[in-house]
């Protein structure tokens, strides 16, 4: 069992989900109640990493962080070092394949919310930021949860893209996912299906949870 690499997967989905929720609440929110006539555009680009290939996706993030790249040439003028096949770069490349996953769940929770109810809250004087705090985001909290477990869950999974983009370097970008590909290349059977047990098991889990968050139990007893 290659324990560096599943608490590296699992350092990198925590981080992945803590910007996910910063960036996927406000983003979440525009796209659900923003009236301009383009958001199709940014919806698509949000939703692009569902339909890509993940190589196709981790060849142009390769490309942007590499040193010629637009962020990898900020990132060496800000610390000096490149970013390319990094712990950093799985961060970058993690949080756009993500992305979807969090925002997504998120945007459905807040299409949920009765109209009626924001507007009473800005006829009341609350002002945009105080609605969202006092009404969107507790209407809409279960959408969240979803987002963000679906996020970690999604980045512990990642193969092709943190391949791609990190490359495969003991404890600083091999995570589960090329630890099993590794065993298996090695024909080292038992410890990839190990390994695997445990992705699977906490997949399994991870769906019971998003499940059980959305599910609604008092449903029934309304129709009764």
């Amino acid at each position: 069992m290659d324990w560096q690499a599943i608490w590296l997967s699992a350092k990198l989905a925590t981080i992945v989900a803590a910007i996910l929720l910063l960036i996927g609440l406000p983003l979440a929110h525009w796209l659900t109640f923003s009236r301009r006539r383009w958001k199709f555009l940014v919806e698509a680009v949000v939703s692009l990493p569902l339909v890509l290939p993940p190589t196709v996706l981790g060849f142009y993030l390769l490309l942007a962080v590499g040193s010629q790249g637009p962020i990898g040439r900020w990132w060496t003028a800000w610390t000096g070092r490149g970013l390319a096949f990094t712990f950093e770069a799985l961060v970058v490349a993690s949080v756009v394949y993500s992305l979807p996953f969090a925002v997504q769940p998120i945007a459905a929770a807040f299409t949920q919310i009765d109209p009626a109810l924001r507007e009473a809250s800005a006829v009341l004087g609350a002002s945009g930021l105080r609605t969202f705090m006092r009404v969107t985001l507790p209407l809409s909290i279960e959408g969240v949860i979803a987002g963000v477990v679906l996020s970690f869950a999604h980045t512990v999974g990642e193969f092709g893209v943190v391949l791609m983009v990190g490359g495969n370097l003991p404890g600083v970008t091999r995570t589960v996912s090329i630890a099993i590909y590794d065993q298996v290349q090695a024909l080292q059977y038992r410890e990839a299906n190990l390994t695997a047990l445990v992705l699977l098991t906490f997949s399994f889990v991870v769906l019971m949870a998003v499940y059980g968050i959305r599910r609604k139990p008092w449903a029934a007893s309304t129709l009764a």
